[in-house]
């Protein structure tokens, strides 16, 4: 296990709903989601509207249901995009080593740091202060040796705090973190975990890597090396991104056409989320169709210009569902987005590595 690095997750709390409680003191304190509507998804809701139920990708006929009381507001991606520079222009004066995952996120390698600051929890802080000074928000982090352990950190004392995972307290910590707090593991699959009984590090550690693989395929090493507290993936400053998806699967299968249009509808505009979130276009789209049966169909179609939003995703994916070769109950609907507005760029950066002395 490499302990010889300092990486800081930062997370802003309820990023869009926050942005919108900030500038419009009147729905400071309220349930609040950004995009949703009766026929919308949620983006982004508010830590009030949470206490009800109600979350990011929730259809929004669902999150009325769950707090009838919701305020619903357009989402103005403009305003936060304008509020994420001005946060990355805080993480560059401490490092050059920045990796944005999307607008309110972002990795960040403080091993060697432009201040000469030696613990990495005080950078945090720091970095958290300059925030919420500049911006009237907060945000959360995350910090500790590698990418997963500051991602599992950032979400442990939200909202507005954060949580050091020193090399001393990671298979502690590992062997009884919930299985469904682990990144990377979604519903269905911790699901599949449960009926293993697995259902927190220490009983996914007694599983082998064979076993895992058998299990879950290539993810089984994943999980074999994360509980174990391993993770070699650095922080890239330029990660190109190819592709950005969206998947559904169902507790039941879908029968008729009229439910797989309306979940194609769904997932059209929780893609356009992302992609807004992500600065993110492209040019091809792809439908991907799991089968009662498990099998697997995708069909893509690419287009000389740039898909625009979810009306365009929904209308492209009926087109692509037409083209289906089997009449069967489905068990997963996909839509993927690449040949992205993202360009290669090659760079070669150099990290000194210095002893990993104190996070304190």
């Amino acid at each position: 296990m490499q302990t010889d690095r300092k990486i800081i997750h930062v997370d802003m709390d309820a990023f869009y709903a926050s942005v919108e409680q900030h500038d419009n003191p009147e729905l400071r304190g309220k349930p609040l989601a950004v995009g949703g509507g009766m026929y919308g998804v949620v983006a982004a809701a508010s830590y009030e509207a949470r206490k009800f139920g109600v979350r990011s990708a929730m259809p929004g006929k669902i999150a009325l249901e769950k707090c009838p009381h919701l305020i619903v507001v357009k989402p103005r991606f403009n305003r936060y995009k304008e509020i994420s520079q001005q946060i990355r222009k805080i993480f560059f004066e401490f490092t050059d080593l920045v990796e944005p995952l999307s607008l309110d996120e972002a990795y960040l390698d403080v091993t060697e740091n432009k201040k000469g600051i030696e613990s990495a929890q005080e950078i945090a802080r720091q970095i958290r202060s300059r925030i919420f000074e500049e911006t009237g928000l907060t945000a959360s982090a995350g910090i500790s040796v590698n990418k997963f352990l500051a991602k599992v950190a950032s979400d442990y004392r939200k909202p507005n705090g954060q949580k050091t995972i020193h090399p001393t307290q990671i298979l502690e910590f590992m062997a009884e973190l919930p299985i469904e707090k682990f990144y990377g593991i979604g519903k269905v699959t911790a699901n599949k975990m449960h009926e293993l009984h697995i259902y927190k590090g220490a009983h996914l550690k007694e599983k082998s890597l064979e076993d895992l693989i058998r299990l879950f395929g290539k993810s089984g090493t994943y999980y074999y090396n994360v509980v174990r507290g391993i993770h070699h993936s650095e922080v890239k400053p330029h990660r190109i991104q190819k592709s950005v998806a969206v998947e559904e699967t169902f507790w039941e299968n879908l029968l008729d056409e009229e439910a797989v249009f309306k979940q194609l509808q769904i997932i059209g505009e929780e893609l356009e989320a992302r992609l807004s979130k992500k600065e993110i276009k492209g040019k091809s789209l792809s439908l991907k169709i799991k089968y009662k049966d498990f099998t697997v169909y995708t069909r893509s179609t690419t287009q000389e210009v740039y898909f625009e939003n979810a009306q365009d995703f929904y209308e492209t994916a009926r087109k692509l569902w037409e083209l289906r070769p089997f009449d069967k109950p489905v068990r997963l609907l996909g839509l993927s987005l690449s040949n992205l507005n993202t360009q290669e760029k090659k760079q070669i950066s150099v990290q000194l590595k210095i002893p990993f002395e104190e996070f304190n």
